[in-house]
């Protein structure tokens, strides 16, 4: 993550995401399951791509059903859940890792956040499904958005040129994009036409060059598998390595990341939200949010 010469604050935040999520595994000592009502419930935001995490959460601990939980779940998108912990509207959001422009709001706001990976994930890229590309190198996706590779010929495919979508910044997928894939690497300026607002549409706009396959885009593994299923885009291996539960879980696929629920670091240590990571890292926490069709967190072995 490039901070641009940015305050010890930011440097001691970043070093603090990688601390958890390299020493973060399944729990094995119990831990109580926490109750609430609808009243006592603490207020939770996040990313589009944790709302079915929320729900099952939401209807564990406050033994409702999937349907009448949905009701108290409300996400507003991963970086309007940013501001909303930081402006203290909301107790606990969980979503992708910060951006630097979110950790500048916490600390033009006196905020220091305390970010716990909770499951594993990957961040995926992905094409049009008649195109015969069906893997690319790390490296082969950091030249095409960099406008070094433009035709997909260069990969093993057809003469087409590559149209490569990019999303907004401060998404969620915009920091998995530059954190995890471009690192220290700057992409090319994308035209506003190729800027999605959504994931849903960036997967949507991707398939609709399944005819003249060119386009390619990207997003996280759950939101591509379970939540916005498009039989007109595949996903791309990299390295090699296919995208899957396993591949994912063993830390195989190269691409890795997690979803983190992020809290205020000054919530006391009894406190209700800290007493829901605790579940959610527990054996029994992490059973429920395999049930949710999300990846349990492993260490990389």
């Amino acid at each position: 993550m490039k901070l641009h010469g940015k305050s010890l604050f930011l440097l001691t935040f970043v070093v603090a995401i990688g601390i958890f999520a390299g020493g973060c595994s399944k729990a094995s000592s119990p831990v109580n399951k926490p109750s609430f009502t609808p009243e006592t419930y603490p207020i939770i935001d996040g990313s589009t791509v944790t709302i079915p995490l929320s729900e099952h959460l939401a209807a564990s601990l406050m033994n409702l059903d999937l349907e009448t939980a949905r009701q108290y779940v409300l996400h507003n998108k991963t970086h309007q859940a940013y501001v909303n912990l930081i402006e203290k509207k909301a107790d606990l959001i969980f979503v992708t890792s910060p951006s630097v422009g979110e950790m500048e709001l916490a600390e033009q706001g006196n905020v220091e956040l305390e970010v716990i990976p909770i499951v594993s994930e990957a961040f995926v890229f992905l094409t049009g499904a008649d195109n015969p590309v069906t893997n690319l190198s790390l490296e082969d996706i950091q030249r095409i958005y960099k406008g070094e590779i433009t035709n997909w010929k260069e990969v093993g495919g057809e003469d087409l040129p590559i149209t490569a979508y990019q999303r907004p910044v401060d998404s969620g997928s915009q920091t998995g994009f530059l954190d995890l894939v471009m690192k220290e690497q700057q992409p090319m300026e994308a035209p506003s036409t190729l800027v999605i607002a959504g994931m849903g549409e960036l997967i949507d706009t991707v398939a609709a060059y399944t005819n003249e396959p060119s386009g390619i885009g990207y997003s996280y593994y759950y939101y591509t598998s379970e939540m916005w299923g498009n039989e007109k885009v595949k996903l791309l291996s990299v390295d090699g390595v296919a995208p899957s539960n396993t591949t994912i879980s063993s830390h195989e696929y190269p691409i890795h990341t997690a979803y983190y629920a992020v809290i205020r670091k000054e919530e006391a240590k009894d406190s209700d939200v800290r007493k829901i990571i605790s579940y959610i890292l527990s054996e029994d926490g992490q059973n429920l949010m395999e049930e949710a069709g999300y990846v349990k967190i492993t260490e990389k072995k």
